[in-house]
């Protein structure tokens, strides 16, 4: 189901394909239903179970790994953050905080006790028969439902920050400071053979490692982590020489060629995109 600020859909593969680290310009609400599934959100691993939910802003490089071949469900709603702006004339209800008020790859999970839980899920139901029966009024019911459901979920979060929380799950320790350099260090050199100077790793031993824990290249990630930051430097009016630059891509043509590959539009048309 689409509309001007919601995308809703509800999917089920009875094998699931292997999926690559990606980006949204939207932000993104995750139901776990089934599967064997471990959910990496920058430098957190995420094992989900029947009922988890995961929030990611339009920040965090995210994908899904996959531990066997069980079947795999979720729901996935991605919408624009305007709408929170939209609905700020009816209540200043800080809507996004819990999309915006916490570090990248912090707080992502979310987990519902019972009756929470029982919220969502007819929430969901809501929206969904929404999807297989419009009618008049439905994209105002869609509105309402899903900013029932950010009003939950933004409870919920502050509750899971409340100092007797779990522990957020962390990646193996040797990748950890790893990506954390270069989380910092986007627009300087970021060669297996720079990381294994600084980090004393060897550096088929750091691929390999991260292969096996991510199921992705760390060169992708590398490039996907300066896509984001391009984005955002085009987004704060930045040109697009000073965004290929600042972003850590030395080579201007490869630059556009990586940015149309990953967004599906030019550093120029994503700038002047409203």
């Amino acid at each position: 189901m689409k509309n001007r600020y919601f995308h809703y859909s509800h999917r089920r593969m009875e094998k699931p394909r292997k999926m690559e680290f990606h980006l949204h310009d939207q932000y993104e609400i995750y139901f776990f239903i089934s599967g064997d599934v471990h959910y990496l959100i920058e430098k957190k691993v995420y094992p989900l179970e029947y009922g988890d939910l995961l929030i990611m802003n339009n920040r965090e490089l995210h994908k899904a790994t996959f531990r066997s071949d069980a079947p795999y469900e979720n729901i996935v709603i991605h919408f624009d953050p305007a709408v929170a702006a939209a609905l700020a004339a009816v209540s200043p209800y800080p809507l996004l905080d819990c999309f915006v008020r916490r570090p990248l790859g912090e707080h992502n999970k979310i987990a519902f006790n019972h009756q929470q839980l029982d919220e969502a899920t007819t929430l969901f139901h809501r929206i969904e028969q929404l999807a297989k029966n419009e009618e008049d009024g439905s994209e105002l019911l869609l509105t309402a439902y899903m900013t029932e459901l950010l009003v939950l979920i933004n409870r919920v979060h502050r509750q899971s920050l409340s100092p007797t929380a779990s522990c957020q799950p962390e990646l193996d320790h040797k990748l950890a400071p790893v990506l954390d350099y270069i989380d910092h260090h986007l627009d300087q050199d970021l060669s297996l053979e720079t990381l294994e100077r600084l980090f004393y790793v060897n550096r088929y031993y750091l691929s390999r490692l991260f292969k096996r824990t991510t199921g992705s290249t760390i060169h992708e990630y590398i490039v996907l982590k300066r896509i984001a930051e391009a984005k955002r430097l085009l987004k704060e009016d930045y040109n697009v020489t000073d965004a290929c630059q600042l972003s850590g891509f030395n080579d201007y043509s490869n630059f556009i060629r990586m940015f149309k590959r990953y967004v599906g539009i030019s550093p120029g048309q994503y700038r002047k995109r409203d």
